[in-house]
């Protein structure tokens, strides 16, 4: 009678942990936004430069003295819901360090190298060109109880050809392309987003849409792979707006905590689902105007950051300092292996291994 009340236990803990473990994921990237401004703040050095126009609000809004206190009033969700409850990886203060791979620091390399797990040469250009190379999602689309089950929204026009639509079967919306669906409250963003300006140009629609157009998505479908990739840090970054660089990112962490919240308060998704953020690229830092760039000739753009909480991920917060560098080719075999799956892309080339401290002992 004992033991089969032993047995009786272990299935019923086998079965909770079963239960918990993450069979969802979704993957926000913001645009060039730098791991100083992440784990730092507010820069005090471009607030106080040409590139910061309204110096008296910036300050009002994203400055104080205190570390802690900085990097919460720019990014509040990040520094208390992630910081508590997941992992920040990338504070080179506390010696920790992660890179992209590839050696073009910026977008379409950047993006190809999240999504296939290795640095390609021949994706060396943000021209419209369909991704050779087979990716995550493509990948995680075909397998049993996935299919049809993940999809991709994006600002910049330049998705369906990184995440190669055509092939891959994925659903890429991106720039102004119109979502199909009866659903009214899609159909009014498909208007809105081509009566709304955006910074760089009339195909890229601003981040608040994206978000708003993935968010009703996972609502009304319920996929299981879930891919959102916001734009202006480094819109307004490249045209030298530091206020409005880190406005954006400020309301982008208000996304988040919305995102967040809204897989926490639905059954389909509670308890179930890896967020997973992080970016493309860095930035320059060795002084006001190095901020506006990235790329080979700007140093240490290659320096990134990522955070991701979830239930098969240990509550560790800021992560410490290791002598091991993280790169970006490590993120889709690691997103993978949340989904209990191994990444095999293309056969010429090996996949990053997966991140090792993001899962559970």
């Amino acid at each position: 009678m004992k033991s089969l009340l032993i047995v009786c236990l272990m299935l019923i803990i086998s079965q909770a942990n079963a239960q918990n473990k993450s069979n969802k994921i979704v993957i926000v990237t913001l645009d060039g936004l730098r791991w100083q401004e992440v784990f730092r703040g507010a820069d005090s050095t471009i607030i106080n430069s040409a590139l910061t126009q309204d110096k008296k609000g910036i300050n009002g809004l994203f400055w104080n003295d205190d570390l802690a206190t900085r990097r919460k009033m720019l990014m509040p969700f990040l520094w208390s819901t992630i910081v508590e409850n997941g992992q920040l990886y990338g504070d080179r203060d506390m010696g920790n360090k992660e890179e992209v791979a590839n050696q073009y620091h910026f977008s379409y390399p950047g993006y190809n190298e999240i999504m296939t797990g290795f640095p390609d040469t021949r994706v060396n250009s943000n021209d419209k060109v369909y991704n050779p190379n087979v990716n995550v999602l493509e990948f995680i689309n075909k397998q049993k109880g996935y299919e049809g089950k993940v999809a991709a929204f994006s600002s910049w026009d330049v998705f369906p050809y990184i995440l190669n639509d055509k092939r891959s079967g994925v659903l890429v919306n991106s720039g102004i392309s119109d979502l199909e669906t009866a659903n009214p409250k899609i159909k009014m963003l498909n208007k809105m987003q081509h009566e709304m300006l955006s910074p760089v140009g009339d195909d890229v629609r601003p981040d608040v849409l994206t978000y708003q157009f993935a968010k009703q998505y996972m609502l009304d479908q319920h996929p299981k792979v879930l891919y959102i990739a916001f734009d202006e840090t480094d819109d307004y970054a490249h045209g030298g707006f530091y206020q409005f660089y880190l406005k954006q990112a400020h309301n982008e962490d208000k996304m988040l905590a919305d995102l967040w919240n809204t897989l926490q308060n639905d059954p389909y998704y509670k308890d179930q689902t890896t967020l997973f953020i992080t970016c493309d690229h860095g930035r320059g830092d060795e002084n006001p105007n190095a901020w506006r760039s990235h790329g080979t000739d700007i140093k240490n753009s290659e320096q990134t950051w990522f955070a991701v909480i979830g239930p098969e991920t240990p509550a560790v917060g800021i992560m410490p300092a290791s002598e091991t560098t993280l790169y970006h080719k490590q993120f889709a075999q690691t997103f993978a292996k949340l989904l209990g799956f191994d990444f095999k892309a293309n056969a010429d080339h090996e996949t990053g291994n997966v991140i090792s401290t993001v899962f559970k002992k």
